[in-house]
């Protein structure tokens, strides 16, 4: 578990100066692309026709399962998600990750709840210097895009 915080880490520090041919930073997109490690989100945001409103101005806060939670999810119930018939319900849980506004892990102090752009909320909380999204931990912080931030976290939260 170590080696891949490290490596996710590493990953994502490796972006943290790329400037995009114009200048800019990549989008919450591209930086999921380029980081190699959100093979299974960008799929599942491609399935949900969600890519070019990640795209927008924005800002949006993401909080970002990488595949390792993915996996943790029953391979059954991640298939049913990415079957077009089940968009509805793939585009809830993915918009249930997403803030509108960009929220820094150094403006997280105690616990509050927080709207989703699917309009549930989440509990978000910061104990002993780590963030946490409901149960899921934030396990690197951060991560600049053009429109926005994006935290990892270690599990994928799923909306009641």
């Amino acid at each position: 578990m170590n080696k891949i915080l490290i490596f996710i880490m590493i990953s994502f520090l490796s972006f943290v100066g790329i400037l995009k041919a114009d200048g800019h930073k990549p989008d919450i997109v591209d930086t999921a692309v380029a980081a190699g490690s959100f093979n299974t989100l960008v799929k599942a945001v491609t399935a949900a026709d969600l890519v070019e409103t990640l795209k927008s101005k924005g800002p949006f806060t993401v909080f970002a399962p990488s595949d390792e939670a993915f996996s943790a999810l029953d391979p059954n119930l991640l298939a049913d998600l990415l079957k077009s018939e089940n968009k509805n319900k793939l585009t809830g849980i993915l918009t249930f990750h997403v803030l509108a506004g960009k929220v820094m892990s150094s403006d997280i102090s105690g616990t509050i709840e927080a709207a989703t752009v699917n309009g549930q909320k989440v509990t978000v909380k910061k104990s002993y210097g780590n963030v946490f999204v409901n149960d899921a931990q934030v396990v690197a912080a951060d991560i600049e895009a053009d429109n926005g931030v994006i935290h990892v976290i270690n599990k994928v939260l799923i909306p009641e």
